[in-house]
């Protein structure tokens, strides 16, 4: 199970280093990433809330400043709910079996896969595919598309779903870690703030703990 960001092409992006070509429809979140390729993902979450303020529907947020960088950061930086578009990926290593988020899904919401394991609901995982999660007593199941009578499924316990949730706390909790260090050192101008939104979007404590599971 990887966290992942929904990856697209930077195109002519110069605002700060980036890899090249995407060679994947989805770039894994971990501390193993190069500098560049922590500079890409930083890229796709910012340009996921790239969205100017609409006061007429009731957006409060400042206006978009004219400095280049400034502007791009703007949504980051001012919106409240922030996205990431992505999710989880999971791989059945045993089938080859994978699932993979659906439009619209966010990363940032990944912890509600634990709601699955308190039993409190069953978290959105996007659509088209329409992939879900659904749990019969210590046993859960990851439908890869519901839509499908044949979909392919991934089946798991819930002691195993946990074990593997709280990796994904840890890849992030290291990702965060790589991305400050490069973040103070490409955008020493606004260092604290984007260190602030990119806790907040991975869903993360800032000192790299991840959350202990009841």
């Amino acid at each position: 199970m990887q966290p992942v960001l929904e990856t697209r092409a930077p195109d002519d992006f110069s605002l700060w280093p980036v890899a090249g070509g995407a060679s994947s429809r989805f770039t894994a979140l971990s501390g193993n990433l190069t500098s560049a390729e922590v500079g890409t993902a930083l890229m796709l979450i910012a340009r996921c809330n790239d969205i100017d303020p609409d006061p007429g529907a009731g957006d409060d947020r400042p206006p978009r400043p004219a400095d280049p960088l400034a502007s791009f950061l703007h949504g980051l930086l001012t919106f409240d709910d922030l996205f990431a578009s992505g999710g989880l990926r999971v791989r059945d290593t045993s089938t080859g079996v994978t699932l993979l988020p659906g439009c619209c899904s966010g990363l940032e919401d990944w912890r509600g896969m634990y709601a699955v394991l308190d039993s409190t609901g069953s978290p959105f995982l996007g659509h088209d595919p329409d992939p879900v999660v659904d749990r019969s007593g210590e046993s859960v199941r990851l439908v890869v598309d519901i839509e499908q009578s044949d979909s392919p499924v991934i089946e798991l316990s819930a002691v195993e779903l946990r074990r593997l949730l709280d990796g994904v706390g840890r890849d992030l909790a290291d990702f965060l870690t790589l991305a400050a260090e490069w973040v103070r050192r490409h955008l020493p101008d606004h260092a604290e703030p984007v260190i602030g939104a990119l806790v907040r979007v991975l869903a993360v404590p800032a000192s790299g703990s991840t959350r202990q599971a009841p």
